[in-house]
């Protein structure tokens, strides 16, 4: 059975960094060979695509983290990372992790961390 846990979110200040952590299970091969990505929602607002990391290893980011975010993964740990720097409130969410792509949507997602930034 797949599934994907986060864990990594918390109360940080403006200018803080987080970590955030997508540990992956019950896939065949592993993540070695499947996108995967990160995904936010804040409350009233709707969900939005941060960051993405492809099949072939290409990432692409929101515009409104290029630049603070980088997202990474640890094939051997199953695991895939959003390293979060220069936090604005602004970024404050729900953070999903979402894995494999099956017509062009993700098929997989975690239960979400909270990330709460505050100036």
């Amino acid at each position: 059975q797949v599934q994907l846990v986060e864990s990594g979110g918390g109360s940080v200040q403006a200018g803080g960094s987080l970590r955030l952590s997508c540990a992956a299970s019950g896939y065949t091969f592993g993540i070695r060979s499947i996108s995967m990505g990160w995904f936010r929602q804040a409350p009233g607002k709707e969900r939005e695509r941060v960051a993405m990391l492809d099949s072939a290893g290409s990432t692409t980011y929101a515009d409104s983290v290029k630049g603070r975010f980088t997202i990474s993964k640890d094939n051997a740990k199953n695991t895939l990372y959003l390293h979060m720097n220069s936090l604005e409130p602004e970024d404050t969410a729900m953070y999903y992790c979402a894995a494999l792509k099956v017509a062009g949507n993700f098929r997989d997602w975690g239960q979400g961390t909270q990330v709460t930034v505050s100036s």
